[in-house]
């Protein structure tokens, strides 16, 4: 009786512990709206809480006696060398400005959406331990002109019905022997109509469902189709040469509203442009950096003689290892020379390179076949995203081409302006002052070392169209991480704006990526921090970002998120991706560290 009692009495505290905080919820957004008028453009109010209101809420599993405690620390710096970008190479892999956001990376410098595992190996990279890993997330940005730029949701869905947007498969693929080739086609084609009839599906059922019918009966089915028919085309190209690994992380589409930004991409006037905060960290402007646009040569070639496929193959390799170097160039010569400097210092040499190796491409071909023509044409590149204002115009773009098909979407536009506006996210970006990462370990067993070239995805871009299944609460303030916001906080005076993004560490055991990007890496028990029955705990990574953003601007709801357009900058859209480029050594060493309970760097 005592305990139905008190049961009774801890629900009718609940519901008034519930209703309490949506009073002060309330009085709270009264308070940001009477704090200034917040421009047009930025997130809307309700988007924004208190801190103080956001009860504590992160779970502390207790560590069993098998657990491992240990934290491995690692200092990639805050962006400083400014490699913004609207790339992202882990969900859209091969689509250049796929993101159509604009993301901070740090950690490896040459990474972009064209880039291969063994591209990455030989980059520099900002972290001091020598990590070639790449870590990158959305920017932040303070908006302050009430004035609306941009798609928002409501443009889009007045826009038309969007279309599928896949990564390109015959770019990414090795030399396709001879004796493949023709079913290697086959399927290329069978991809081009899956897309086909995914996009008259789109239009058959506009209108249809709720917010995930998208997902679920169009995305989810077109997922598994492409799943296969990667898997075929794997199998036809292993009976006569190595079978290509990775083709999973090209199964995953999504919708493009290109015809859409095409209208309502930011202006790039004087007008719209919004100065950072002065802080140490933002006394630079921001300067986007491009990189390096090549004409596909994977998807150009035909069908390689059996004893020419290793050769050719090394030479592809170096191909994108010569692009990566580029681009590698690119961030670190920023503002260096006049006008001409980026096309006589890197893609001119990058020319030479390119005619080189395409020459001994087409010899290896043909000592056993046919020399292929026209290969010459495939050297020259230019640049994507070339900001004029940043000292590195590309007088001579060349001529490269979009490369072919299945799904691969025109280029989507690029960022514009002083700003690096693009898509409808405008305002000044607001550098990071301080950015942790953090390999942590299990509360209930050892960690076992991540595989090399282990691709991650946090949080959803897209919860509005995909539901929150993956979404995570990141927002916080310096002083109250001990809870987690899905709005974005406003902080007490002296306390800095943070999110704080934990990874999934669970491991399959045997794949680095997935066709969904995220079923090869699961999330462990929020009670327990136990992994899932055949699952093995990998070192959790921990990436907490912290701002120095002005009390006013908090309270007046003036910064955001970079967003795709449809999430109207939803702070529950928040996410961080990685790539695992540690050398097998660094890995061990981590691992070891975090088993016996150190804290090491």
């Amino acid at each position: 009786m005592k305990h139905a009692m008190f049961k009774s009495r801890s629900r009718r505290f609940r519901v008034l512990a519930g209703f309490v905080a949506l009073v002060v919820a309330g009085t709270a957004t009264a308070a940001i709206a009477a704090n200034g008028q917040q421009p047009s453009n930025a997130a809307p109010l309700s988007s924004f809480v208190p801190i103080e209101s956001v009860n504590a809420n992160v779970a502390r599993p207790r560590v069993g006696r098998d657990g491992s405690t240990g934290v491995f620390t690692v200092d990639c710096g805050t962006n400083g060398n400014r490699k913004f970008s609207p790339d992202n190479p882990v969900a859209q892999p091969g689509v250049k400005n796929g993101a159509q956001h604009v993301h901070d990376f740090v950690g490896n410098q040459s990474i972009s959406a064209d880039s291969s595992d063994q591209s990455l190996v030989d980059s520099e990279t900002t972290c001091r331990n020598g990590d070639r890993s790449s870590y990158f997330w959305p920017v932040v940005r303070i908006v302050e002109q009430a004035k609306a730029v941009g798609a928002d949701a409501e443009t889009l869905k007045g826009a038309g019905t969007p279309t599928i947007s896949c990564p390109t498969v015959a770019n990414r693929l090795p030399a396709v022997p001879e004796q493949a080739r023709d079913e290697v086609d086959r399927n290329l084609a069978l991809l081009d109509q899956q897309i086909a009839e995914a996009n008259q599906r789109l239009i058959d059922t506009k209108g249809q469902g709720g917010p995930n019918f998208v997902n679920n009966a169009i995305l989810g089915p077109l997922r598994s189709k492409r799943v296969a028919t990667l898997d075929r085309i794997a199998i036809a190209i292993s009976r006569n040469a190595p079978r290509p690994g990775g083709l999973e992380s090209l199964a995953d589409c999504d919708l493009s509203y290109d015809g859409a930004h095409a209208g309502h991409g930011s202006t790039g006037d004087a007008g719209n442009a919004t100065k950072p905060p002065a802080t140490s960290q933002n006394a630079a402007p921001p300067a986007v950096t491009p990189t390096v646009n090549c004409p596909t040569v994977r998807g150009k070639l035909r069908g390689v003689p059996a004893q020419a496929v290793d050769e050719v193959n090394r030479n592809l390799d170096l191909l994108d290892k010569q692009i990566a170097e580029a681009n590698q160039r690119l961030v670190s010569t920023q503002g260096q020379g006049g006008p001409n400097f980026v096309n006589n210092a890197i893609l001119g040499p990058l020319k030479d390179k390119r005619f080189a190796t395409l020459d001994r491409i087409a010899i290896a071909i043909s000592r056993n076949a046919p020399r292929p023509a026209g290969l010459e044409a495939l050297a020259p590149c230019k640049l994507d995203n070339a900001n004029p204002g940043n000292g590195n115009a590309n007088p001579n773009p060349g001529n490269p081409g979009n490369g072919g098909n299945q799904g691969n979407p025109a280029e989507l536009p690029g960022v514009r302006g002083p700003n690096l506006e693009i898509a409808g996210n405008v305002g000044g970006i607001v550098r990071p002052v301080a950015v942790k990462i953090e390999y942590r370990g299990n509360p209930t067993s050892k960690v076992v070392a991540m595989p090399k070239f282990l691709k991650a995805i946090t949080g959803d871009a897209k919860p509005t169209s995909r539901g929150p299944a993956n979404a995570r609460a990141t927002w916080t303030c310096s002083g109250f991480t001990d809870r987690l916001s899905d709005k974005y906080v406003i902080c007490p005076a002296g306390q800095k704006v943070m999110r704080v993004h934990d990874f999934a560490s669970c491991w399959d055991g045997k794949n680095t990526d997935s066709a969904n990007h995220r079923d090869h890496l699961a999330v462990a028990d929020r009670n327990t921090g136990a992994c899932p029955a055949g699952r093995k705990a990998v070192p959790q990574l921990r990436i907490s970002i912290s701002y120095d953003i002005p009390q006013d601007v908090q309270k007046a709801g003036r910064y955001q998120l970079d967003s795709f357009p449809e999430e109207n900058h939803n702070p529950f859209s928040d996410h961080n991706d990685f790539v695992n480029v540690n050398s097998d050594q660094t890995m061990a060493k981590i691992a070891d560290c975090i088993n016996t309970g150190r804290r090491c760097k």
